[in-house]
């Protein structure tokens, strides 16, 4: 009988033509001056076959099949190249345009990971206390401490936000908007309490309605990180803009960075010994391939906080939404609204362990309490934090975030300021999200860095390519 047998080859010498023969696979092939064509070698089995007796046939559907693989598979990496070359137009025009401000998120979104902290240390004798050790079971009753912050503001001032303090050594604070000239405008103050002795230590004017710049270092970053200082109205609609565009950028960017050929290791690395230019391209793409899981979460978080009423109608797509800024009280007559440590017991209540964090007061006649608790124990949910939305009047609860209660659409948007802060994850997750902001900066720079490198290289080529044609002979000099 006659069979094909097919293995690996390697080469031997003959006197003759140049032969491949086949150590186990008896597969030869035979090169000259010709394309290679692969034979199949046939042969009668048997233990007195004689190598005379060998004869070979073509294998040309062979050869045929491995072009036609090859011949595809190159058209399939030509087309993604093609692709891939427009999205790195999109993502270099998007970084040029919107890079400056991804510049300015990354610096003051650093600092705002650690406000607290900072602003403490500027501020050591108005916003910290001497701890005691009982710590917070030795504060004041809430109702004592609300109380000093009034007395301290004129009577027509009203409380709008307070800080519950973050550590024993941490001041109570207290922000009040005060009435101010021209009508109609007004003052932000800020009153800071002992909460051990609900004495005043201390109070400073945040804002003036003269002026678009905060009087503190860390209003003068907050401002700028949301608003660029131009306002609620324009300022956060830019922002969330150009939130949405460095969303597309880092998409685009991660779909440029992909190793087409499967040479992961040299995409995720650096070069040793490289070049300037070569350095300056992997640091952009490590830096940015890194970075892209923080990024994106607080990129989104940011459009979501800046432009809710255009994300929340989305969201509302796939699951129900409830938005906790939109709720309104209803206006009872002839009824005083409940005070702000009476909302807070509301929601020590229903959530008894953890603190209060952020205290949002209600200074209008349909506006509602809101109080954020940290550290609640809740053993199902990777969140710590609640928040309880309660009428002014009633104290009746309009509203909770609590992953354990709500629709998935409301868990994605809980999730929203943690991931933002970095919090979400503790101390780790705020590292992270510091490390990410003061990526960007290097992100732009060797971004701008490559595409004048990129454009001074295309200026040579068609210099070049110029004065090749210059030098040409017209057609009367020949």
């Amino acid at each position: 009988m006659g069979q094909v047998i097919r293995l690996s080859c390697r080469w031997v010498q003959f006197p003759r033509p140049a032969i491949l023969r086949c150590g186990f696979s008896l597969l030869i092939r035979l090169r000259c001056m010709e394309p290679r064509t692969s034979f199949r070698l046939h042969r009668n089995v048997g233990p007195s076959t004689s190598p005379d007796s060998i004869h070979y046939k073509p294998a040309l559907d062979d050869y045929h099949s491995e072009f036609a693989m090859s011949l595809e598979k190159s058209k399939r990496l030509a087309a993604l190249k093609a692709r891939r070359k427009l999205w790195l137009e999109v993502h270099l025009w998007l970084g040029l345009v919107a890079g400056a401000a991804l510049v300015i998120f990354g610096i003051t979104g650093s600092i705002l990971v650690f406000h607290l902290e900072i602003d403490e240390w500027l501020n050591p004798k108005l916003l910290t206390v001497t701890p005691r050790p009982e710590g917070r079971s030795a504060y004041r009753s809430l109702e004592d401490i609300f109380e000093a912050g009034v007395r301290a503001m004129p009577a027509d001032a009203t409380l709008t936000f307070a800080n519950y303090p973050r550590n024993d050594a941490a001041a109570f604070r207290m922000r009040f908007r005060v009435p101010a000239l021209p009508e109609g405008e007004s003052e932000i103050w800020e009153v800071a309490v002992n909460p051990y002795t609900a004495e005043v230590s201390g109070q400073r004017l945040m804002k003036r309605p003269d002026s678009a710049f905060p009087r503190t270092f860390i209003g003068f970053i907050f401002e700028l990180h949301y608003a660029f200082f131009l306002g609620e109205r324009i300022g956060y609609a830019l922002v969330g803009i150009l939130g949405a565009a460095l969303i597309i950028s880092v998409l685009t960017g991660l779909i440029v960075w992909w190793p087409l050929t499967g040479k992961w290791l040299q995409a995720l690395t650096i070069k040793r010994r490289a070049s300037a230019e070569r350095l300056n391209f992997d640091l952009h793409k490590t830096f940015g391939f890194y970075t892209t899981l923080i990024m994106i979460p607080v990129l989104f978080s940011g459009v979501y906080m800046n432009l809710p009423e255009h994300v929340v109608p989305v969201l509302e797509l796939f699951s129900p939404v409830t938005y906790r800024y939109w709720f309104r009280s209803n206006p009872i007559p002839d009824s005083q609204p409940i005070g702000m440590a009476q909302a807070v017991a509301i929601a020590d209540g229903l959530y008894p362990s953890g603190r209060p964090d952020w205290l949002y007061g209600a200074p209008e006649a349909t506006s509602t309490y809101t109080v954020c608790k940290h550290d609640v124990a809740d053993p199902g949910s990777l969140l710590d934090r609640r928040c309880v939305v309660m009428d002014r009047y009633t104290g009746a609860i309009l509203d909770v975030d609590d992953p354990a209660t709500g629709t998935a659409g409301e868990v994605f948007t809980h999730w929203q300021w943690p991931l933002h802060s970095g919090q979400a994850f503790g101390m780790t997750g705020r590292i992270l999200v510091f490390l990410t902001g003061l990526a960007c900066p290097v992100l732009y720079v060797t971004g701008v860095i490559r595409w004048l490198q990129k454009r001074k290289a295309a200026r040579r080529t068609t210099d070049v390519a110029n004065r090749r044609l210059h030098d040409q002979p017209q057609g009367n000099e020949i």
